[in-house]
């Protein structure tokens, strides 16, 4: 019996027997429903024998069956009755996952919130499910609702502290003028797929070896399978002065919410003077993202008849204008058409925002560490970035702090129950959306293989797609694997992947931010079918 506590009232499980009553009658259970269908299965305890074994205990039992494919307003108003009643209940079906969907549709018809909480029994203060998810980002939806399209009555919790939820591809399209920021934004609660219980609360740390996640509030949470996707964090404090000068005096990001909008205002207003573009060391959040910062900017005083009046540099902490070299000779050539001056190997390190000044550390010619400055009307920055504190500090993680996975199977590596995706795994891939899409049915699979104590059947083959807004209304569609190669998800566009198209702009600014709320966060697997690995 894997008990999760909905909160005083109300807790749930898997199938119980009629040894479990005692121990739920110590807890103080009143009331006994049962949400599966007699002769679901063979072994199947009936619910006359729950309810024999239960009257002597003083706990009465009502059956309200349904199957996974739905249940009916009658049914979800009977449990507002029982709950109405004030006794303490205990639901039941083949996981849990029935009743938990029950309760959450009592809930909202009642108006009421159900998230888990403590009781004093210390049996029910940890909750459990089969799958316990670690973020509510593009990658903890996703696979939150690609485990119930294979897995239906699993019983899943997703925990995260935000309130929000957001797509954050569309931010380089609010600083350059296209997209509303408000478009980018929703609830959290608009997006946790149906029957996943949300857990709004942080993770503090892990005890993989007793399969349970702690949490802030002091409680924790029990699994069968972990998937961990929190994403990364943006080191903001990384770079001196930068927090404290952000949203003012020229200083701006597209990594933010609030300053996406900012940068286009800037973009508008500068009609001549320095604009500055940053990219930290690697790995960051789409390694693209600088500079489609700097070319939308750039595209607008280009077709302003501004371009000579604006003095346009990309500072990379990097060596080269792009990891993959197919795409650096499109990308070069407009970098040329925009008259921007490259410097490589050079990170920022320091921001005086009201003298408009910056500092970066580089080599000179003998090698030698030296520290240049440079003054700006606009800058553009890009913070480091690196893992949450409670994964590079936690056993999970590998030496540089990321979580340690199979580049493959994306299982970890010592825990064969965790699970990883998103920008948090230490794989070689890009950290782009498109990444996580196309890791999200290996997880899936994978995960699902082993709850039925079966070996991964699938793998990851490192695809990542970076769209470089190069102009608007043309985009390079940068797709690619690990090590570099070439694999546009269309096999006739071969030709043109390296190039700036129209088609990938409509792909981008049309069709991408659907795909997003409509298809991947919805399990809709579209276009991203697992690699069988060899047997």
């Amino acid at each position: 019996m894997k008990i999760t506590t909905v909160n005083e009232s109300l807790s749930v499980s898997d199938q119980i027997t009629p040894d479990d009553l005692p121990e739920l009658a110590d807890a103080g259970v009143k009331l006994i429903v049962c949400n599966r269908p007699d002769n679901e299965a063979s072994q199947q305890p009936s619910f006359a024998s729950i309810e024999q074994a239960a009257q002597p205990l003083g706990i009465e039992a009502v059956h309200i069956p349904f199957t996974a494919d739905g249940m009916s307003q009658q049914q979800v108003d009977e449990l507002v009755e029982l709950v109405a009643t004030g006794k303490k209940i205990h639901a039941y079906c083949r996981t849990g996952n029935r009743s938990m969907k029950l309760w959450n549709a009592s809930q909202k018809a009642g108006g009421k919130s159900a998230q888990p909480t403590q009781s004093s029994s210390a049996k029910f203060a940890k909750p459990s499910f089969d799958v316990v998810v670690v973020g509510a980002g593009s990658g903890g939806i996703a696979i939150a609702s690609s485990l119930l399209k294979r897995e239906p009555d699993l019983r899943i919790a997703l925990i995260d502290p935000s309130q929000e939820h957001y797509y954050q591809p569309g931010w380089t399209m609010v600083g350059g003028g296209i997209f509303d920021i408000a478009s980018t934004k929703r609830p959290t609660q608009s997006v946790i797929p149906r029957g996943v219980t949300w857990v709004n609360k942080a993770v503090t740390h892990f005890s993989p070896d007793e399969d349970k996640v702690h949490l802030d509030d002091g409680s924790e949470l029990h699994y069968r399978q972990l998937v961990v996707a929190p994403g990364l964090v943006l080191n903001w404090k990384g770079i001196e002065g930068l927090e404290e000068s952000l949203g003012s005096n020229g200083v701006t990001s597209n990594y933010l919410y609030d300053l996406a909008p900012y940068t286009w205002d800037l973009v508008q207003q500068l009609k001549k003077g320095k604009a500055i573009f940053t990219q930290p060391p690697m790995p960051i959040k789409c390694a693209g993202a600088p500079q489609k910062a700097l070319y939308l900017s750039a595209d607008h005083w280009f077709k302003e008849n501004r371009i000579s009046d604006v003095d346009v540099h990309f500072f990379n902490a990097g060596p080269v204008l792009f990891g993959v070299e197919a795409f650096v000779p499109t990308l070069k050539s407009y970098m040329e058409k925009y008259q921007a001056n490259l410097h490589f190997s050079h990170t920022l390190i320091k921001v005086d925002g009201p003298n408009k000044t910056a500092w970066f550390k580089t080599k000179n010619e003998a090698g030698d560490e030296v520290i240049v400055d440079t003054e700006f009307d606009m800058l553009h920055a890009c913070p480091p970035q690196c893992a949450p504190d409670f994964i590079s500090n936690s056993v999970l993680s590998d030496s540089a702090g990321w979580l340690d996975v199979d580049q493959v199977t994306l299982r970890h590596t010592r825990y064969h129950n965790i699970w990883g995706l998103g920008d948090i795994v230490n794989t070689p891939n890009a950290k782009t959306v498109a990444a996580v899409r196309k890791q999200v049915p290996v997880v899936a699979d994978n995960l699902c293989n082993a709850l039925n104590n079966k070996a991964p059947s699938v793998g990851y083959d490192g695809y990542g797609a970076c769209p470089l807004t190069v102009e608007r209304g043309k985009i390079v569609l940068a797709e690619f694997g690990y090590g570099g190669k070439l694999m546009p998800t269309f096999p006739g566009w071969l030709n043109t992947a390296t190039q700036a198209t129209t088609l990938a702009w409509l792909l981008k600014a049309n069709m991408l931010p659907a795909v997003y709320w409509q298809v991947m966060l919805k399990g809709r697997e579209w276009l991203v079918a697992p690699q069988q690995l060899s047997q």
